[in-house]
């Protein structure tokens, strides 16, 4: 998004629909937002402010360092304004969106709400209240937390001396997907964990595959949901699912109904994680109320063709109508028109020098076009965790065995050399 936003004359905007705060800073949203008819204004800190000035960009400066007495200030301004609801874009502002709109709709619990969302080891005490099957979990405060929690998992599944440990999960309370996702497999592993990493959610490792969804939600119902397939866990996905995986597509149904009564969500988007295990029993991982990442928006309008922030737009609006939004959706997995998957790539090598996408990735017929960008130092730190890929590459055909073989490919191929 290189020229001013024309949004009044280019774009104009609707009246009697609702006026909308984003929270935080994406220049894909706010693009996409900006061709929409709703009003906004974009919440972000002050260092996107020169940028939004220059590009017409309707924009409130706030620093969201850590939630506290000012959030209610936020949402006074922003009521002041006439603002109607706000949606956050992040993992880091869910919280700061709760408490918003617990002041613009009246409705306290929407703090409470968000709260849930954002600690991982909460989200998983209200599934389980609400009847919802997830693995084993505890919360770490030390690292010998961690090798109690690893010895009594091994224990409980009869392990003898000499058999391999079953791994165990580390995840951050707070952090979106992959970040602070670590896997242990011994107590020497624990030794490579930072303090700052602690307090910490551990789990009980599920054998099986891993699964996301985006659930557009609107009057207490489904209004599309999209299953997203992942090859490989903090590499590569996929949208629509395969043949195989949208069988599951039913029970998937039934378990997000399940979070909308547990977690008493009215309107919004989520983005559930599940895992089925081996015996075919689907186990809550996680699930996030804000855009996933991985681009998944981008997939999706790829091969749906239609504006999954303007979906995101529609199911927070107040303002919306039953006529609108039964009008824009398509029709899960039928109106698709291929398969649609990125690829996060991470140098295999400790010492790069530039970028040089693969001769058999470039000239393959599912290639699309890639974002990364040349290397800004030659060393490569080390990935912790999970980590944060470096950029992705995009791909888009009519298989979805060919598209997870092509992914899984991708493995085994430098980017950077």
């Amino acid at each position: 998004m290189t020229t001013e936003l024309a949004s009044n004359q280019e774009n104009p905007k609707d009246p009697n629909k609702g006026y909308i705060a984003i929270i935080g800073w994406s220049l894909k949203a706010i693009d996409a937002i900006d061709r929409f008819d709703r009003r906004y204004i974009v919440v972000a800190p002050d260092w996107a402010e020169p940028y939004a000035k220059e590009h017409g960009i309707p924009f409130l400066k706030w620093n969201f360092d850590r939630l506290n007495e000012r959030s209610y200030e936020l949402a006074q301004t922003l009521q002041e304004m006439g603002v109607d609801v706000a949606i956050p874009l992040f993992e880091e502002v869910v919280e700061w969106a709760g408490a918003i709109n617990a002041v613009l709709l009246d409705n306290p619990r929407l703090l409470n709400q968000s709260m849930l969302f954002r600690d991982k080891s909460l989200m998983k005490r209200r599934a389980q209240l609400g009847g919802i099957r997830v693995g084993i979990f505890e919360e770490a405060r030390e690292r010998s937390d961690v090798i109690h929690f690893l010895k009594r998992v091994n224990q409980a599944l009869m392990k003898l001396d000499g058999d391999p440990n079953d791994p165990i999960h580390l995840k951050a309370f707070d952090m979106a997907g992959c970040l602070g996702h670590r896997v242990v497999h011994t107590p020497d592993d624990v030794e490579n964990i930072p303090d700052d990493e602690f307090p910490c959610l551990m789990e009980s490792h599920l054998d099986g595959f891993e699964f996301a969804c985006e659930a557009f939600i609107w009057n207490r119902k489904i209004q599309f949901l999209n299953i997203s397939e992942y090859v490989t866990l903090g590499y590569s996905v996929f949208v629509p699912a395969s043949p195989e995986m949208e069988k599951w597509r039913p029970q998937v149904e039934d378990e997000i109904n399940k979070l909308i009564e547990t977690f008493n969500i009215d309107f919004g988007f989520i983005h559930p994680e599940y895992f089925v295990t081996s015996d075919g029993k689907m186990h809550f991982g996680e699930v996030a109320y804000r855009p996933p990442g991985f681009n998944v928006f981008e997939l999706m309008e790829r091969t749906y063709g239609f504006n999954a922030y303007h979906g995101l737009v529609l199911m927070f609006d107040p303002k919306s109508t039953a006529e609108e939004v039964e009008a824009f959706f398509p029709r899960e997995v039928v109106d698709a028109t291929g398969y649609a998957g990125c690829f996060g790539v991470y140098p295999r090598r400790r010492v790069v020098s530039e970028l040089q996408i693969p001769e058999e990735t470039e000239n393959h017929e599912y290639f699309e076009f890639h974002e990364l960008s040349s290397p800004a130092e030659a060393k490569v730190p080390k990935r912790t965790a999970f980590g944060t890929h470096w950029g992705l590459a995009y791909f888009f055909g009519d298989n979805a065995e060919r598209m997870r073989e092509l992914l899984n490919r991708q493995e085994e191929l430098d980017y950077y050399v």
